[in-house]
């Protein structure tokens, strides 16, 4: 029998959890009680500040959006400015509504990252490293995670649909218990979680009854092997089996239930629904939720920049966003909810013979708000076209420090990497510590 620290592989006890697997992590090949194993040891720890948020919404704009077309607009963009519900604040007539709600968000018009093609880039954005051959960096929302745990049986790290440069969302090196949990298109008309539904010869019962045979066969098990934490599999595996039994997890992954006058205001396309569902699930407890939706690099926009912005893109992101934070708040969830948007950089200032605009990392713009960040800032500058930083530079590493103070994780902390070497949870440019940005925390 292997030691219950490989968490991959449990000798005997492995083929009786074949059955305790959710969505995608059967495809990613870790079972529900891989979640629960280390719940134990997934504590918070502060840096003083009062824990404000509880949970994390990142929309993720794959491709990467045009900064100076939608918020840090500039002479170099087709598009007029606008103002918004807060004084002095302007953002680009792209996004009408979303203008309308800048009293909950604030704008970082500085942030700067180090990689300008998509995996990289992608990578980067999500774990704060460039990509190694040595080791596989967390991502933020591993990390997140780990240090939160999760609540209610519901898996604490979810990513909806399946998305670009997979392997940059997962915990790589930390441990494949903390690779979030992968669903399908919420859009298609019969989305569900497979696994979330017993089989129609396994009814609740008869499972229930396969897990007392089962508590037999353990206590003859057990006298031949007596690990000193072998007696804590049982736990895990039955918060594993109530999460499948559980009616609040499968409501919270049942659009169904949601009036469609609701999911009409999302927007009833696979990126509204999949923010419609984000909300849903951290409402139900879930920590870090990443909520893609648009194709695979659907904003990369090398031609035909202002039609596809105006016509498509840019429509769907400010109906969802804004009706994202509007139930949000209405439901008292604005304040326990971190949300984020943003892509993995921006856009070249000037548009190219294809009436497009291409990769650009040096400078480019991000919004977040909820969960005890201020909302209306503007933090940092860019120049007279969104080309460089003219003040205040924001990387990967100070947005990282900024979510985990909001969440009351020490964002000084480091983990261990293969070679000794302490890895920061919030890395910043040259493996130096990120800071937080103190204007929003």
């Amino acid at each position: 029998m292997n030691l219950p620290e490989c968490f991959s592989c449990t000798g005997g006890n492995y083929e009786r959890r074949q059955f305790l697997r959710v969505g995608g992590l059967t495809f990613l090949g870790i079972t529900l009680s891989d979640y629960f194993r280390l719940a134990d040891t997934m504590a918070a720890t502060g840096t003083g500040a009062r824990k404000k948020a509880e949970s994390v919404i990142l929309i993720w704009l794959s491709g990467g959006p045009p900064h100076m077309d939608m918020w840090d607009p500039k002479p170099n963009s087709n598009f007029k400015p606008i103002s918004t519900n807060v004084a002095g604040i302007q953002i680009s007539e792209t996004l009408p509504r979303v203008a309308r709600h800048m009293d909950k968000l604030s704008i970082i018009r500085s942030m700067h990252s180090e990689e300008g093609n998509h995996p990289e880039g992608t990578y980067y954005g999500m774990t704060g490293h460039r990509p190694s051959p040595a080791f596989r960096f967390p991502s933020l929302g591993s990390i997140v995670s780990r240090e939160l745990g999760g609540r209610n049986n519901i898996p604490p790290y979810v990513v909806t649909p399946p998305l670009s440069y997979g392997h940059s969302y997962m915990a790589g090196n930390m441990g494949p218990q903390y690779n979030p949990m992968i669903v399908p298109d919420p859009s298609k008309e019969d989305f569900k979680i497979p696994d979330l539904t017993l089989p129609k010869s396994l009814s609740a019962e008869l499972l229930q009854d396969r897990q007392s045979f089962l508590k037999v066969v353990d206590h003859h098990y057990r006298q031949q092997e007596e690990f000193a934490r072998f007696s804590k599999m049982d736990t895990y595996q039955e918060q594993a089996l109530r999460m499948i039994l559980s009616p609040n997890v499968k409501k919270a992954f049942d659009l169904s239930a949601e009036p469609d006058g609701v999911r009409e205001a999302y927007g009833k396309t696979r990126f509204g629904q999949s923010v419609l569902l984000a909300r849903r699930l951290v409402e139900a407890g879930c920590r870090f939720v990443t909520a893609e939706g648009f194709n695979h690099s659907e904003w990369d926009i090398h031609f035909d920049n202002d039609k596809k912005l105006s016509e498509n893109l840019a429509p769907r992101f400010d109906q969802a966003l804004s009706m994202l934070l509007t139930e949000l708040e209405e439901r008292g969830l604005l304040e326990t909810t971190v949300v984020m948007a943003m892509g993995e950089f921006g856009r070249t200032p000037k548009i190219n013979a294809r009436a497009g605009r291409d990769h650009w990392a040096h400078c480019w713009s991000m919004v977040l708000g909820g969960g005890g960040i201020k909302g209306g800032q503007i933090v940092g500058a860019s120049d007279e076209r969104a080309a460089y930083v003219a003040e205040r530079q924001v990387t990967i590493g100070d947005l990282f420090a900024t979510v985990y103070k909001a969440l009351g994780v020490d964002w000084t902390k480091t983990y261990t990497g293969l070679d000794g070497r302490p890895l920061y949870i919030a890395n910043s440019i040259g493996d130096k510590q990120g800071h937080p940005v103190h204007e929003l925390v």
